[in-house]
């Protein structure tokens, strides 16, 4: 169960993420971004040790709001590896070094991910110690994985990423998020499972989407 500390995070996550975005090939800005936290989950590391949070932040320095989802994970060392999937460092209040991973390359969120579509794992409040958040939505009416694993290979590109499993199996992960009357509504043909949560719009109404597809191997 992960524990919400109450404390300071410096630099704070949004400002990790204003300089760590418009290096990704899928962020739609023209600029430096001006971000808002907007909502988002936690998933539960069974040892405990390794932060995992989805965050949806809106990026409102365009002429339209665009939201996008970022997993993240937060470890108290450096993980060996990962030196290209670094967001930042920070020093938190109470635990003190904070190391920020894009958490696509992070195995330890991999594997809770594919954990969660397939109804292994409760998605968490985000803000909340050991609450579940009933706003996030999934499914997956195929076989999914043929072993639990903590790895996958990752592509990005401009509609999103790509975790692919040795089978074949592949979760792309929706990175503008747009919104819809429910995630299932922008399920693509074809795809056999989904992750779809909720988020707040700047000075507007709190909206559904699609997080994350799921494609039986060699579907996508």
């Amino acid at each position: 169960m992960a524990i919400i500390h109450r404390t300071t995070l410096k630099p704070t996550k949004l400002e990790l993420l204003t300089s760590w975005l418009p290096t990704r090939p899928w962020y739609a800005g023209g600029g430096e971004p001006r971000l808002e936290k907007s909502g988002g989950f936690r998933l539960d590391d069974p040892e405990g040790e390794v932060g995992i949070e989805f965050m949806v932040t809106t990026d409102v320095s365009g002429p339209e709001p665009v939201s996008y989802f970022v997993p993240l994970t937060y470890r108290g060392a450096p993980l060996d590896g990962a030196e290209h999937a670094l967001v930042g460092t920070a020093e938190h209040g109470v635990l003190g070094p904070r190391w920020a991973y894009d958490g696509c390359h992070d195995p330890v969120l991999v594997a809770q991910l594919w954990a969660l579509v397939e109804g292994r794992a409760r998605a968490q409040a985000q803000s909340l110690t050991d609450t579940e958040d009933r706003e996030v939505t999934r499914s997956c009416t195929g076989p999914g994985l043929t072993a639990t694993e903590d790895r996958a290979l990752v592509a990005d590109d401009a509609e999103g990423t790509r975790l692919t499993a040795t089978d074949g199996t592949t979760l792309r992960l929706h990175r503008a998020l747009r919104p819809a009357p429910q995630a299932t509504a922008l399920l693509p043909e074809g795809a056999t499972g989904h992750i779809g949560g909720a988020w707040q719009l700047p000075d507007g109404p709190r909206v559904h989407g699609l997080f994350a597809a799921l494609y039986a191997g060699g579907r996508d």
